[in-house]
């Protein structure tokens, strides 16, 4: 016969009267513990109702099939006590996704009660969560391991979902500091439209907008930049080359590695070129357009989008060459939007099917998507910890006046460029 499911009330009863403090009912394991005899105090979840967000289990398959206690016992390692590293794992994602954005704020729920989402009597005190956690995170560059571990096997299982090849969004999150521990260099805002001190995110999504990681610029000199030094070393190492990908590029020519798709910020016919030898396609808006095309070379097309919906979109392309000198030869799509406004995009890759590449970049909204949900919900912006850390001397700070008459230069070549085009007709 079933053990009957406990109430709240008599679980509180239960966990008040308990001899070693409030919820602490598995006293000889707590005993053990405290002499040293006892490793991790073992999970076993019981029949219960009415448990204060009880519906976050529903989410524990999920988080164990994308690998919340995979890789970890070989990176991470506690000492022996009640609490094992698959309970304090465990509870940091339970504390996520219950919408509580800091440690801090488990004091004010019932510790009893959450010992019950985690199969044990009671959860541990903010204290002595923040000791264990302090030890886990001891050793520099330990999570970017765990995260370079569980990334190989995600961009592995996307890999087989895109015969095409792999494409990843690449974007940066402006991550505000309002401390006074130090200056960081000013970042432009943009949504709250106003330069602040802050560090700069750069996040590496999949098309349907899910992570595969991230890294943090303290000192940003742009997007450009931060692909070339960062962003595409972390996928070669992190998304490396398949076997079937290997067969596919020998067998179709013109068939990238993988392609990067970024906002207009990016755009460097020169940073193409460099992509280009490395067989590592670009996909982007065109900073600057030459004249509207004929509206008649518009074909509607239908484009399924990465979340399955179907769309219809009006497409025209050509080739485009880009840059001084032999430039780069790039493939030019744009689509027909509402008022006859024309959105060009470009793109490296000269293979497969113009109309998905370009829905690819006009589905950049997943991953923005993303971060204002990640803002919302689960404290994006927060800062972990209070602590400074130091800064080669070697690194450059950029200067925004120069950036701002740089970028104005740009603008004016573009300008000048688009000039002696319509002189020459």
């Amino acid at each position: 016969m079933a053990e009957p499911a406990s109430t709240k009330s008599e679980r509180s009863a239960i966990d008040s009267a308990a001899p070693m403090g409030y919820g602490a009912t598995r006293s000889l394991q707590w005993v053990a513990a405290a002499i040293g005899g006892l490793g991790p105090a073992s999970l076993a979840f019981e029949p219960a109702r009415d448990i204060p967000q009880g519906g976050v289990l529903l989410a524990l398959p999920a988080l164990l099939a994308v690998g919340l206690l995979r890789h970890s016992p070989q990176l991470y390692q506690l000492p022996a006590g009640f609490y094992g590293l698959s309970s304090v794992f465990l509870l940091l994602a339970l504390l996520a996704l219950a919408r509580l954005r800091s440690l801090e704020q488990l004091r004010y729920v019932p510790a009893g009660e959450w010992g019950h989402l985690l199969g044990l009597d009671r959860i541990p005190e903010v204290r002595t969560l923040r000791g264990k956690l302090k030890l886990l995170c001891a050793e520099a560059g330990r999570a970017a391991r765990w995260n370079a571990a569980l990334a190989k096997e995600w961009t592995g299982e996307a890999e087989q979902r895109q015969p095409q090849g792999m494409a990843f969004y690449i974007d940066g999150h402006v991550r505000v500091y309002h401390g006074e521990l130090t200056k960081l260099p000013r970042h432009y805002v943009a949504r709250q439209r106003f330069s602040m001190r802050a560090t700069v995110d750069y996040w590496i999504n999949a098309l349907d907008g899910q992570p595969f990681g991230y890294l943090n610029k303290e000192v940003d000199h742009g997007l450009v930049q931060a692909l070339r030094d960062d962003v595409l070393p972390w996928l070669q190492a992190n998304a490396p080359l398949s076997d079937q990908q290997q067969r596919r590029m020998e067998a179709d020519p013109h068939l990238p590695r993988f392609t990067l798709i970024f906002d207009r910020e990016g755009y460097s016919p020169e940073l193409f070129a460099e992509l280009d030898q490395q067989r590592i396609a670009a996909l982007t808006y065109h900073r600057y357009p030459d004249e509207d095309w004929p509206p008649e070379q518009f074909q509607e097309r239908e484009v399924k989008l990465a979340g399955g919906l179907t769309v219809r979109m009006k497409l025209a392309e050509r080739g485009t060459r880009l840059g001084r000198g032999r430039g780069v030869w790039v493939r030019e799509v744009r689509k027909l939007a509402e008022g006859g406004r024309q959105i060009a995009t470009v793109s490296t890759n000269r293979g497969g099917d113009a109309a998905a590449q370009a829905a690819a970049l006009l589905a950049r909204w997943s991953q923005e998507n993303f971060f204002k949900y990640m803002r919302e919900h689960f404290g994006l912006d927060r800062l972990a910890e209070y602590g400074t850390e130091e800064i080669p001397d070697t690194v450059t700070v950029p200067n925004p006046a120069w950036r701002e008459l740089d970028r104005e230069v740009r603008r004016q070549h573009a300008e000048l460029k688009r000039e002696r085009e319509l002189l020459r007709r």
